[in-house]
């Protein structure tokens, strides 16, 4: 696995983080210090603040178009599979990356998620260590290796 010094200088990807558990955040917050992460994390607490947040609404006017997406399911409002949907059926929105981020393991979730085009499906560990490594494996992943469409 590379380090931080390992990667090459970059523009720092916009990641929108969508969750509505405040330690869950802290811990993605933490793995991004803790990786030296040098992207930017933006937080939305449930989906229609998430939906806000993507099409510049209301507060989030001047907000940046994420370059990844870290979707928690079990979101007030509207829930991280209609936001997913919405997300995948907008030819605006459709080519930004989605990763499913949630504690449920169900396989019916799991199936509806990815038919509903999610890019990839992680349930978050429970232990502080692992999920601080699953949140660096996938910005290893998708902002490091794969190569991310630019359209800021």
């Amino acid at each position: 696995m590379s380090t931080p010094a390992d990667r090459p200088q970059a523009t720092p990807a916009e990641v929108l983080l969508v969750e509505d558990d405040a330690g869950d955040e802290l811990m993605t917050r933490e793995a991004f210090e803790d990786n030296k992460i040098g992207n930017v994390l933006h937080v939305v607490r449930d989906g229609l603040e998430a939906l806000d947040f993507l099409y510049r609404r209301g507060e989030h006017a001047d907000a940046p178009r994420p370059d990844l997406i870290l979707l928690d399911l079990n979101l007030p409002k509207y829930d991280g599979r209609q936001v997913l949907e919405r997300i995948k059926t907008d030819p605006d929105l459709n080519h930004i990356p989605v990763v499913v981020l949630t504690t449920s393991a169900a396989e019916e979730d799991i199936l509806r998620s990815y038919k509903l085009h999610a890019n990839a499906y992680v349930t978050k560990p429970v232990d502080l260590d692992q999920f601080i490594r699953a949140i660096q494996q996938i910005d290893d992943f998708f902002v490091t290796v794969v190569k991310l469409p630019r359209t800021r």
